[in-house]
């Protein structure tokens, strides 16, 4: 399957949610007045696009209509995704031969961090790459053993240790068996526990002092898995992860869930970081490099 239709496949009840929304709204003149404009923000809010972005976007439309005179519904949705596009950034990430790549998956339990951990995993295998998995989230017997399921079917080594041992041991151990192997590709899994964020703060630290002493010279992306499921909590999640790391990416898992799928417009235009990946399935083939033109157009009624 191709990258536009797995957006538009996995973007379909949000299409078509907002298809139907729209159609409604402008079917009876064919034209956006105010009153209906004001619709297709709350119709945008709906689809977790968000309040900022939904109120931003609406009056970037009113400009463009009393700049061009065009209210017509092919107008309107121009402007629209030409308004989106601009709030949302791409990151495309990549894994250089020879070299030490590292991927620090964080984000809350539940949100696919450790399935989309073994996807990256078998991408980089498909391409030859030489990678390792590391169970740093040590506080969950669980976690531990389903990345080490995953390790099995993607003949994957992961690097583990008892629950409830600490996390950088288990990274730094990683690290240096990364070395040992010439390991191109290093994933850190890590525990996602938002109910006490000076703990989470102070491990996420730790781990990250551990990679920059321990590995100084390897490239770090930090990559935030977030549910889109999960609706306006995705944005919350993302502000209380980015306050304590340095994010770089974000994985927008779980599209195919049902019809939020505008939570993506949403944390990117409140957090301003860009987007990596897009999971659509559980299959590894579903995770997908993000990409904002295909995303808006999968997303947005046709014009």
């Amino acid at each position: 399957m191709g990258l536009f239709d797995s957006f538009k496949q996995g973007l379909t009840k949000t299409r078509d949610f907002l298809t139907a929304q729209i159609n409604k709204v402008a079917a009876g003149i064919g034209v956006f007045d105010d009153d209906m404009l004001d619709e297709l923000e709350m119709t945008l809010i709906q689809a977790d696009c968000g309040i900022t972005a939904s109120t931003e976007a609406v009056e970037a439309i009113r400009d463009y209509i009393r700049e061009t005179g065009d209210a017509t519904r092919e107008g309107v949705l121009r402007s629209l995704s030409n308004t989106l596009a601009s709030m949302i950034s791409e990151k495309k990430l990549q894994v250089q031969r020879g070299q030490l790549t590292i991927y620090l998956m964080i984000g809350v339990n539940g949100t696919g961090k450790t399935t989309t951990a073994a996807k990256l995993a078998q991408r980089a295998k498909n391409d030859d790459f030489r990678v390792l998995m590391a169970a740093a989230d040590t506080f969950r017997a669980a976690a531990i053993e389903q990345l080490k399921v995953w390790g099995e079917r993607t003949k994957t080594t992961v690097i583990a240790h008892e629950t409830g041992s600490d996390p950088a041991a288990v990274v730094f151990d990683a690290i240096h068996a990364a070395k040992a192997r010439s390991t191109e590709l290093l994933i850190i899994d890590t525990a996602g526990r938002l109910h006490n964020k000076k703990n989470l703060m102070g491990e996420l630290a730790k781990i990250r002092r551990i990679i920059d002493r321990e590995a100084p010279d390897a490239h770090l992306e930090t990559l935030l898995v977030i549910d889109a499921t999960t609706g306006q909590n995705a944005i919350i999640q993302a502000r209380a992860f980015h306050e304590v790391t340095t994010v770089t990416g974000l994985v927008v898992t779980k599209f195919d869930g049902n019809a939020k799928g505008g939570v993506a417009i949403a944390v990117a235009r409140e957090t301003g970081l860009p987007i990596s990946l897009a999971g659509f399935g559980e299959n590894a083939e579903d995770l997908r490099d993000f990409d904002r033109e295909l995303f808006l157009k999968a997303l947005l009624p046709e014009s």
